[in-house]
């Protein structure tokens, strides 16, 4: 099973020769959770080899343009692919009228039909062994943050199954059952596995420095964060809701989160991602300046 991020877009408010507005898929096992499809982000799929039947949720951090303009098209293209299935539509409290009008915006066939949920703090769908919860951000229009948590499960000990005579279908049943009877003894999982934590990612984007924003990060594996600007312009992040790149490293490295991915640049400074990284990269070690384009791993278990 894959499980990664699809960089389809990294731009702010306005695209460059290099960068779409924003667009991100998680690839999780069979899901696909398809965050803030911004303007073109279906033509991004394509160049990116994702097929439209691939998304299975998309998740909306708050209806500014560049983070949800795209919306339509991705629903439009998942019916033209010969999709049919409702597809869940999580996206901020109160912001339902405007959802509503994106998905009515042009004349259509409805093939595949929306289920615009709104996100409030705590779970929001669960699958097979995971939670996606939300958590509020501080921006100038209502926003979340999402996170996808795996539950924590077991890691079998092959030493500790041979030395307790466990092997085949029985592994299976010890797994299920919690304990087993081997020629008159008694395994428990507990003797023969380890605890193995969840893996978790975190997708944080336009916000202020917040509460909401440490809690959906803390101690995931991979965590994707807007860092619109640099520090030097730590003012105008501020004024318009926004967190630079050293406050990004700031929140992975408080939040203990292992892999960070950068993304949502003003064009301001330029086509390259490198002075962004480089400043995060002062406060946390694993950074990664997203590229359009780019596929980024999930860290494998510690």
């Amino acid at each position: 099973m894959v499980r990664e991020l699809v960089v389809l877009g990294t731009a702010s408010q306005v695209p460059t020769r290099t960068r779409n507005h924003n667009g991100y898929l998680l690839r999780w096992d069979g899901e696909g959770l398809l965050f803030d499809p911004g303007e073109g982000t279906q033509r991004q799929m394509t160049f990116a080899d994702v097929a439209a039947s691939a998304v299975t949720r998309v998740c909306l951090t708050h209806l500014h343009g560049d983070h949800c303009l795209g919306l339509p098209g991705v629903v439009q293209r998942m019916g033209l692919d010969g999709v049919r299935r409702d597809l869940p539509v999580h996206h901020p409290a109160g912001a339902e009228e405007q959802v509503a009008a994106l998905l009515a915006s042009s004349a259509h066939v409805e093939l595949v039909r929306p289920v615009p949920t709104p996100a409030a703090a705590g779970p929001l769908a669960r699958g097979p062994g995971w939670v996606l919860s939300a958590a509020p951000l501080d921006h100038r229009v209502p926003a979340v943050g999402y996170r996808l948590q795996e539950a924590d499960g077991v890691r079998m000990l092959p030493d500790a199954l041979a030395a307790a005579g466990v092997s085949g279908p029985d592994v299976g049943r010890l797994q299920r059952e919690g304990e087993l009877d081997v020629d008159g003894r008694r395994v428990r999982l507990a003797d023969v596995s380890e605890p193995r934590p969840g893996q978790a990612v975190a997708v944080v984007m336009d916000t202020r420095w917040c509460d909401g924003a440490l809690a959906l990060a803390e101690g995931v594996d991979l965590l994707l964060v807007e860092s619109t600007f640099l520090h030097a312009d730590a003012g105008l992040a501020e004024r318009y809701g926004h967190l630079t790149a050293r406050q990004a490293g700031e929140l992975a490295a408080r939040a203990g989160a292992r892999r960070l991915v950068l993304t949502h640049f003003s064009q301001r400074y330029g086509e390259s991602g490198e002075p962004f990284r480089a400043e995060a990269a002062a406060l946390h070690e694993d950074v990664v300046a997203a590229e359009d384009g780019m596929r980024v791993a999930v860290p494998r278990r510690r």
